[in-house]
């Protein structure tokens, strides 16, 4: 029998309590000519409807070695992760995802074209991973990481990895990289199976 994972690997629905559009309370309804439980406002009709999340980041790579930042929050305190996380809005992709590099790292890079898009649908998540190439060894490394460091393929600490969407990016670019060719891969990784 399979373990069930953590329960933050399964958030509850993203419920609001008031419509932004009028102020009213909120009820969970199936709307008419819909087939989700949605937030509904019955005071002024609003439907309020709640969509997946995207973590943007990067594959940084400073000659044969990849950047790996050890995180300082939770889930996953002291794993070793890509640098990643929530894209903000009025962001886009690869902005979001160079962000998140110089806030997890503090590394100077260039950005690389989409890499794996990975469907995580029971965190409501999309993962998006973009190439990079490190401009720089000098790191500084933000509040959200422990330390930030460079590593081959040997040196991964694959056992102590963050996240499965993490080690599915780095499985992958370490099988296409003696070809030099990085196709756009995608994944359900409740599956794993690539589309």
């Amino acid at each position: 029998m399979t373990k069930p994972a953590p329960s933050f690997y399964f958030p509850a629905p993203r419920t609001e309590k008031f419509c932004s559009q009028c102020g009213s309370a909120l009820i969970r309804r199936i709307p008419p000519d819909d087939s989700h439980m949605r937030d509904v406002c019955e005071h002024c009709g609003a439907v309020h409807y709640q969509n997946p999340r995207n973590v943007v980041g990067t594959i940084p790579v400073w000659g044969d070695k990849i950047l790996l930042c050890r995180r300082a929050i939770e889930p996953r305190y002291d794993k070793w992760t890509l640098p990643a996380g929530f894209m903000e809005l009025s962001e886009t992709l690869d902005q979001g995802a160079l962000r998140e590099t110089q806030e997890e790292a503090g590394a100077q890079i260039k950005m690389g074209p989409l890499y794996t898009i990975i469907d995580v649908p029971h965190a409501n998540q999309v993962h998006l991973f973009f190439l990079a190439t490190v401009l720089s060894p000098e790191l500084h490394p933000g509040p959200e990481s422990l330390e930030a460091g460079f590593f081959d393929k040997s040196e991964i600490p694959w056992g102590e990895l963050a996240f499965r969407t993490v080690s599915t990016t780095l499985e992958h670019y370490f099988e296409d990289k003696p070809s030099g060719k990085y196709p756009v891969r995608h994944y359900d990784i409740t599956m794993a199976v690539a589309h």
